[in-house]
C-alpha cells in the first residue's frame, strides 16, 4: 500500500479529541511570533489545522479525565523531588566528585499510552541526576541514566521513583482502566507488605 493510500484510509481524528493539539498549536505559534493579536492567532489556526491533518502522525488520545487534585499534588510532589534532587546532586558534586559511579537503568511502564509515557520522561528527565537515554515504545520502557548508581538496591530505589512518578501521572490524568490496575496493584502490594510484617 502506498504512503497516500495509507493517508486515505486513515480513520479521521474527531475534531473534539483533535482539539487540546490544535490549541497548543496555536498558542506555541504565537509564542515563538511573540503576537497574540486575532489576526496571527487566526492565520496560526489555519496553520496548525494544516500540519494536524496533512501530515501523518499517531494521533494522541486523551483519557477523557483529568483529576485537578491530584494534579495539584503532583505539581507538590514534582517541586519536592526537583528541591531534594539538586541538593543531592550538588552534595555528590562537592563531597564524591568523579568517583561517582552512573548507571542506565530499563524502567517498563505500566501505561501503553503515548501521553504517559512522554510526560513520565519528562518529568525524569527535568529533575536533577536523572536523564531519558532512550525510549522503546513497544514495550513502554524508558531507559534513564541516573548519578549515583553502583548497586541492585540502588538501582531498584530509582526504578520505583520513576514508577511512582508515573502512578502519580495516572492518577492525574490515565484511563480509567490504568487507574483500576493502579488501584488493584496497590492493593496487592499493601496486603504482601502486611502478610511480610505478620
Amino acid at each position: 500500500m502506498t504512503k497516500e493510500a495509507r493517508m486515505r484510509s486513515r480513520s479521521r481524528v474527531p475534531l473534539l479529541q483533535e482539539l487540546p493539539l490544535l490549541i497548543w498549536l496555536v498558542f506555541l505559534w504565537g509564542a515563538l511570533w511573540q503576537d497574540f493579536s486575532a489576526g496571527n492567532l487566526i492565520f496560526g489556526t489555519v496553520i496548525a489545522f494544516f500540519v494536524a491533518n496533512i501530515f501523518y502522525l499517531p494521533p494522541v488520545e486523551l483519557s477523557g479525565r483529568f483529576n485537578p487534585l491530584y494534579a495539584l499534588l503532583f505539581a507538590g510532589r514534582f517541586l519536592y523531588k526537583l528541591v531534594q534532587a539538586s541538593f543531592h546532586v550538588f552534595w555528590l558534586a562537592v563531597v564524591r566528585g568523579p568517583r561517582i559511579r552512573n548507571g542506565v537503568i530499563g524502567v517498563k511502564l505500566r501505561s501503553r499510552s503515548d501521553l504517559l509515557v512522554t510526560a513520565t520522561g519528562h518529568v525524569l528527565s527535568l529533575i536533577p541526576g536523572s536523564l531519558i537515554v532512550d525510549v522503546d515504545r513497544s514495550t513502554s520502557t524508558l531507559y534513564l541514566h541516573a548519578l549515583n548508581v553502583s548497586t541492585a538496591e540502588q538501582a531498584e530505589r530509582v526504578r520505583a521513583d520513576a514508577l511512582d512518578a508515573e502512578a502519580w501521572l495516572i492518577r492525574t490524568l490515565g484511563t480509567k482502566e490504568e487507574l483500576a490496575a493502579l488501584r488493584a496493584e496497590t492493593a496487592e502490594t499493601r496486603k504482601r507488605k502486611i502478610g511480610g510484617r505478620a
